[in-house]
């Protein structure tokens, strides 16, 4: 993605006072609460996907009237956000064979001229999602399995390569950013009601089995600054704590944004030493839900501002890397 700056004015949504004072005894009961396990039986490793079947795949193939193809993924090249949080780097792309090696003769011997390239890389370094495997509870993830099934040979449980078949659907966007009148501020926390709100003013039902994709603008806010600035692991809008409930009542397949990390940052944790990223703790583990990260909607966000449909045929399938727990992806809403 060319981070030069777009020049486009930009609206900015002050954040609410948020109050931070989550503990581990609210993350206990929020596990309670929302915890999924065994619900698909003990030996699952795809969680929330379980809601989507051929019935929710044919629907959602029915969508599709206009025929337009809209990426939701970002280009992945040393342009992107990362600047070293967990050790995640940009992508780095490599020749191994080029033009001019053809030119210069050097491929003759082998009797044809060609290019060849390879991509150095972290999964979670653009548009991707994380696997069931990518966030423990204590020594637990999805569904009860060891956190020590994850070893530095891969996952041997809840890896992306179970879902090889899966992440095709009905897609809803509820950009909450175009309800709000422009980019969310860093600390905006989206509350439930606000997400009902959103869907709501649309016109659009979340059902069961969907991908939700929610858009707050930060994605944009960036390039439209030309400066990715703190998007990888700094401030950023997201979803509240709260949502976690929302996630779990409405029996979704997964959940999308254009930030990092989707959970509203600094996070509403007392201590965020102690607790980094809580609703991850929960959703991820013990809901069993896919989370797609570093989406981007503004392509999306104007064609379902133009017609009035904000759902769609959501298709994006992770690569099948044996025992990892992320995957860069392009996501595609079918229209």
């Amino acid at each position: 993605m060319d981070m030069a700056s777009t020049g486009a004015q930009i609206q900015i949504i002050p954040a609410p006072k948020l109050e931070r004072t989550l503990t581990r005894a609210d993350l206990d009961i929020m596990a309670d609460k929302v915890r999924n396990w065994d619900r698909w039986g003990s030996d699952d490793e795809i969680g929330t996907l379980n809601f989507v079947g051929e019935e929710e795949v044919r629907a959602a193939a029915a969508l599709v009237r206009k025929g337009r193809v809209i990426s939701m993924g970002m280009d992945f090249n040393f342009q992107g956000p990362q600047k070293g949080w967990g050790n995640r780097f940009n992508p780095i792309h490599t020749m191994l064979q080029t033009g001019t090696d053809a030119v210069a003769g050097n491929q003759d011997w082998n009797g044809i001229r060609y290019a060849d390239d390879m991509v150095t890389m972290p999964l979670q370094c653009g548009t991707q999602w994380d696997a069931l495997g990518h966030v423990f509870f204590d020594e637990k993830m999805w569904n009860g399995y060891d956190a020590r099934l994850v070893d530095s040979t891969g996952a041997k449980k809840n890896g992306i390569d179970k879902t090889r078949d899966r992440m095709v659907g009905r897609g809803v966007l509820l950009d909450v950013a175009r309800m709000k009148g422009g980019y969310l501020d860093d600390g905006y926390g989206i509350s439930a009601a606000e997400l009902d709100e959103c869907a709501a003013a649309q016109g659009v039902e979340i059902r069961r089995g969907d991908y939700v994709v929610v858009r707050t603008g930060h994605m944009e806010r960036c390039v439209d600054r030309g400066d990715w600035g703190g998007y990888a692991g700094g401030d950023a809008p997201g979803l509240r704590f709260e949502t976690a409930e929302w996630i779990h009542r409405n029996e979704i397949a997964a959940i999308c944004t254009d930030t990092w990390g989707c959970e509203v940052r600094p996070n509403e944790s007392a201590d965020s030493k102690a607790i980094n990223q809580p609703w991850h703790w929960i959703v991820i583990p013990m809901i069993g839900i896919s989370m797609g990260e570093i989406f981007n909607l503004r392509e999306l966000s104007q064609d379902c501002s133009e017609d009035g449909v904000y759902e769609f045929m959501f298709c994006a399938p992770a690569l099948p890397i044996t025992g990892a727990v992320g995957s860069p992806i392009n996501p595609l809403a079918i229209k």
